[in-house]
């Protein structure tokens, strides 16, 4: 709504001294706009506004110019780009432009290992290839990292763990919830993507009692990550 507009509604309950002076409006061009009628492309500038406001809401406030220009021509209204994008101006409106994307998993390049899964992640049993990684999440407190620990066979969750930080003690976390609770038998690997934690085998011993850990890693390009794993005997 114009400020002429909300002075002409607004009248009847203020002066017209007061709201031109709170609004910063003078009372000159504001009786000037009330004589004359607004001309038939304001009036089309008007109505097309608000569909571009009705778009706009319904994307979330994540359209720019060029969306609800495509948007408004699906709906069969032909309108120029830039006049889509001058009202939008006018109104306030603009899109959200996408956060640059950034690598939060980083290999050693001098460490090289033999891989062991092999991009095969169809094993034949239960507890026989664990799958991981550590997602964040945006809470009020600030950001909360969950790792997650998931069985390739039964594709359960047997681990997890959150904490607000990255440090080596979240995975492992996740690792002993997923030990205690699957008391696996047998040949597991454990596969991971190798980000800024450490390696897992001196400190994964404290929690294999009897086991031998031994690290089996290499570069693997899965889900455009960099795979590690570790495998118990």
């Amino acid at each position: 709504m114009s400020r002429y507009r909300f002075i002409e509604v607004e009248k009847v309950n203020h002066a017209v001294r007061t709201l031109c002076r709170v609004l910063q409006v003078s009372r000159a061009a504001y009786y000037h706009w009330s004589i004359h009628p607004l001309s038939a492309r304001a009036r089309a500038d008007l109505a097309l506004t608000e569909r571009i406001a009705a778009i706009h809401a319904r994307s979330r406030q994540t359209y720019g110019a060029p969306r609800v220009h495509a948007e408004l021509q699906v709906c069969g209204d032909r309108h120029g780009r830039k006049r889509v994008a001058r009202l939008m101006h006018a109104a306030g409106l603009a899109g959200r432009i996408p956060k640059r994307y950034r690598h939060t998993t980083v290999a050693d390049p001098l460490t090289v290992i033999p891989d062991l899964v092999r991009r095969d992640f169809t094993p034949t049993h239960p507890d026989q290839l664990w799958v991981g990684d550590i997602t964040y999440i945006r809470t009020w407190e600030g950001w909360l990292y969950l790792a997650t620990l998931l069985d390739c066979f039964s594709r359960r969750v047997v681990g997890w763990a959150m904490a607000d930080h990255l440090r080596t003690e979240l995975p492992l976390g996740a690792l002993h919830m997923a030990l205690a609770r699957r008391s696996p038998t047998g040949t597991l690997i454990h596969h991971t993507d190798r980000g800024c934690q450490p390696g897992l085998k001196g400190s994964s011993q404290r929690y294999l009692p009897g086991r031998r850990l031994c690290s089996r890693s290499r570069s693997l390009r899965v889900s455009a990550n960099r795979g590690s794993s570790v495998v118990a005997r």
